[in-house]
């Protein structure tokens, strides 16, 4: 089924076309105008594809239940929509197999979800979104989330239970407002979750992204940002404490299509236990044609036990000489032996150390959620990990 699509056109570059960009290669509704992945391709190399359980090549059954529950202030509306409802699809395009299959087959599962923070409106409280699953069957969901002009709210979303999941949720940031999202993949420890989240912002709105990974068997989250107005602002945060077993995978994109914006994207996480292993793949395009872009991304990874995996992969293409500032930086590894021998200096025994400079690690990025129970909440489980690890 076509979209509105508003603004966004399908593209497959042929032969002899060279693209501009090589993240700017394919993009359709069609689940089949992209191939089943193998594994060999540069998007999937780092995602082991047996554990997706058919999430990938849409030929299992798509019998899974994901309820989604929304709390929502008075002034914001909340409303269940079918999928030819033009604010639905109308800020993005598919970029990889499994975010057409969610379009493809999300109506299967129900209506889509569409929140609107109304022009003007500074919204008195979080929204808050979760989606728990209660079986392992393959389940598919669609979220619109829109903040009118000069309007302002803070989104909480959470996923929980037991499911193999996948969605697409499309954040629209309108000129001049501010929206900022707190994404906590909380799932028990089967489940898998693979997740598309594209937003784009206005002239003038600020964007802001908290993504906390903790649970599930495999969770691969995909965040990108595109401009649709100059002087926008988008900041994209994550944490993430990838356990025994676990598989974690962060893919970040921003697109600096419009001149006279900023980014900034920080992820940090840690890893214990056998086979536990973390991915952050951080993308940014500086377009052609554009100026005063000022953009960062950062990567930071804490190393705990023997028999972990960390792929850190940061991503920088200019297309323009006018850019006000761009760069990137990743670090893995272990502790700091000064910091734990500053604080055993100090008297602090070595566990105590080691304890407090972890949690010194998470704070900082912790303390930057204005939701003081989700702070309370992330940092306790991020104390139970810890303990678990000790």
């Amino acid at each position: 089924m076509a979209s509105p699509n508003l603004g966004i056109r399908e593209h497959s570059h042929g032969a002899g076309e060279i693209p501009i960009s090589r993240l700017d290669v394919h993009g359709s509704f069609d689940p089949q105008s992209f191939p089943v992945p193998t594994g060999r391709e540069e998007e999937w190399r780092f995602t082991p594809l047996r554990r997706l359980r058919g999430l990938h090549d849409g030929r299992t059954i798509a019998d899974g239940v994901v309820g989604v529950e929304i709390q929502a202030p008075g002034e914001v509306r909340v409303e269940r929509v079918d999928r030819d409802d033009p604010r639905v699809g109308a800020s993005f395009l598919p970029n990889d197999r499994v975010s057409a299959l969610a379009w493809d087959s999300f109506p299967q599962f129900g209506q889509a979800n569409v929140i609107t923070v109304p022009k003007g409106t500074e919204a008195g409280a979080p929204v808050f979104v979760k989606a728990t699953g209660t079986t392992h069957g393959d389940a598919y969901g669609h979220l619109v989330v829109r903040a009118e002009p000069q309007s302002s709210a803070t989104v909480v979303l959470e996923y929980a239970g037991s499911a193999v999941y996948a969605d697409n949720v499309e954040f629209v940031v309108e000129d001049g407002a501010s929206l900022t999202v707190v994404s906590l993949q909380d799932w028990d420890r089967d489940a898998v979750h693979v997740s598309h989240q594209f937003a784009t912002v206005g002239r003038d709105a600020r964007f802001r992204s908290f993504v906390v990974t903790l649970g599930g068997d495999l969770v691969r989250l995909s965040p990108s940002v595109r401009y649709v107005g100059t002087g926008g602002d988008a900041e994209l945060h994550g944490l993430y404490y990838t356990g025994k077993g676990q598989h974690h995978e962060h893919r970040s994109l921003i697109d600096h299509n419009e001149s006279n914006t900023r980014s900034r994207v920080e992820y940090k996480g840690a890893l214990s236990g056998e086979d536990a292993h973390a991915v952050w793949i951080g993308d940014v395009i500086i377009g052609e044609g554009t100026s005063g872009t000022d953009s960062y991304e950062h990567n930071r990874n804490l190393v705990l036990t023997d028999g972990t995996r960390v792929d850190s992969v940061p991503n920088l293409e200019i297309f323009t000489g006018e850019v006000e500032g761009a760069g990137h930086a990743s670090a893995s590894g272990r502790l700091d032996d000064i910091h734990l021998f500053y604080l055993q200096s100090r008297g602090i025994p070595a566990d105590e150390a080691r304890r407090l400079v972890i949690r010194g690690f998470f704070q900082e990025l912790i303390n930057r959620i204005e939701v003081a129970e989700l702070r309370e909440r992330i940092m306790a489980e991020v104390e139970e990990k810890l303990a678990s690890h000790e």
